[in-house]
Order: structure tokens, then C-alpha cells, then sequence
């Protein structure tokens, strides 16, 4: 057997590892919405194939909401959107941690990751990027780090949050992927008016990734820890 033949036949048993093993996926959004933006077309695929997602959102924005809306729209909001993606809603965690503040409450945050990793031993994380400059962002990223140092971990992407992004690992999605995607982030009816929930945006930044993976759609990760 050559060297070549030999390495192929191991890339794909270590591809068959990923798909088996990694069923048990938790997804960390700083806020309601962050998950959807970053990884909703992947979550979506996750589920159709019979993967467990699980998902945590460690502020509602409550200060930030448009005048417009009751203070707490965010926690009915993406309740909707995560069910939108296939989410069992008891797979759904809620903190009331106060806007672009987390990191006042580094401690009790990583307290909380320590025993949601109890609780549900995930075989693989999503979480921001550490190259992530929003506050409360770095901050779910950094404790997201010491809190899963023995799980594999993949940072999704933010692009108007990112200084650089290493586009290290890409899930291909499909049609039916990014339009459960979109759907989900139109219940964030506060949210509308921002320019990275737009469908021309979402299709268009799935399409750039989909080149780069050689897929019609995809999204973007940054591998932060791979255990295998």
C-alpha cells in the first residue's frame, strides 16, 4: 500500500469519526440571535441529520431594545427562531445577563458553561470567534475556551465582528439550510432594521462561502480545538 493510499484511507476514516461522533452539539450565542447569524444554516443541517443541538443565550439585550418593542421581545423572539432551525425548546437555555457587560460577570458565567458541560457533555461547541471584538462576544469565546478545554470546539462567524477570520473548517448547507436560516431570523422583528439580517446579505455571504467549499451554499468556522 503507498503512502498516498494509505493517507487517503485515513482523512477518510477521520471524516467518519466527525460524522459519527460529534451528535451532540452545543451552540454558545453572548446574544439571542448570534447562534442564528453565525451557524443557523449549520444547526438546521445538524438536526435534519438526527443530531442533538442544544442552545445557550447569555443576554436578552433588554437595554438595548428599540423603544417600540417591550423589553423583554428578545426572550420571546428566539424562542420562535430557535424552533424555526428543528431546536426542542427544552434544549433551550435563557441568562438575563446585561448587555455588553458579560464580562462583569466572567466568573459566573464560566460557573455556568462548567456545569452546562455537566449537564449535557457536548461532543462539539459553536461559539464566537476569538477574534471577535464585540465585548460580550470575546468574552463567551474566552470562557467558552477554559470551560470546554477537553471538547472540540468551532468558532462561528460574525463578519461585521471579525478583524480576521480564519476560514479553517466550512459546512456545506443546501437551499432548504439557508432559507430555515433566514426564516429563523425573521421572528427577530426588533432586529430588522440591521443590514446583516437581510436575505440579500444571508444568501450572499452563504454563496461566497459556498465557492470557497466548493458547495452551492456553506458557512464558515474557525477550528479552535479538535479532538478526535
Amino acid at each position: 500500500m503507498s503512502k498516498q493510499f494509505a493517507l487517503i484511507i485515513l482523512i477518510i476514516f477521520v471524516t467518519k469519526i466527525f460524522v459519527i461522533n460529534k451528535n451532540k452539539i452545543l451552540v454558545l450565542a453572548p446574544h439571542t440571535d448570534d447562534g442564528e447569524l453565525g451557524a443557523g444554516g449549520s444547526i438546521h443541517r445538524f438536526i435534519s441529520e438526527g443530531k442533538e443541538v442544544y442552545y445557550v443565550a447569555f443576554s436578552t439585550a433588554e437595554e438595548s431594545v428599540p423603544e417600540n418593542f417591550p423589553k423583554n421581545i428578545l426572550s420571546d423572539e428566539v424562542k420562535v427562531a430557535t424552533k424555526t432551525l428543528g431546536i426542542n425548546e427544552n434544549n433551550l437555555i435563557i441568562f438575563g445577563h446585561e448587555v455588553r457587560k458579560l464580562n462583569y460577570f466572567r466568573q459566573e458565567i464560566l460557573e455556568s458553561l462548567i456545569k452546562i458541560k455537566k449537564d449535557i457533555c457536548p461532543d462539539l461547541v459553536l461559539m464566537p470567534s476569538p477574534h471577535d471584538i464585540h465585548q460580550d462576544h470575546v468574552t463567551i469565546a474566552q470562557e467558552g475556551l477554559r470551560a470546554f478545554k477537553d471538547t472540540s470546539i468551532l468558532g462561528y462567524e460574525l463578519l461585521w465582528n471579525n478583524l480576521s477570520f480564519d476560514t479553517t473548517c466550512f459546512v456545506k448547507l443546501e437551499e432548504k439550510n439557508i432559507e430555515a436560516k433566514y426564516n429563523a431570523l425573521q421572528a427577530y422583528k426588533s432586529q430588522a432594521g440591521r443590514d446583516y439580517m437581510s436575505k440579500e446579505f444571508i444568501y450572499a455571504h452563504s454563496l461566497t462561502r459556498g465557492v470557497q467549499a466548493r458547495s452551492k451554499y456553506a458557512e464558515a468556522f474557525e477550528v479552535l480545538r479538535w479532538i478526535i
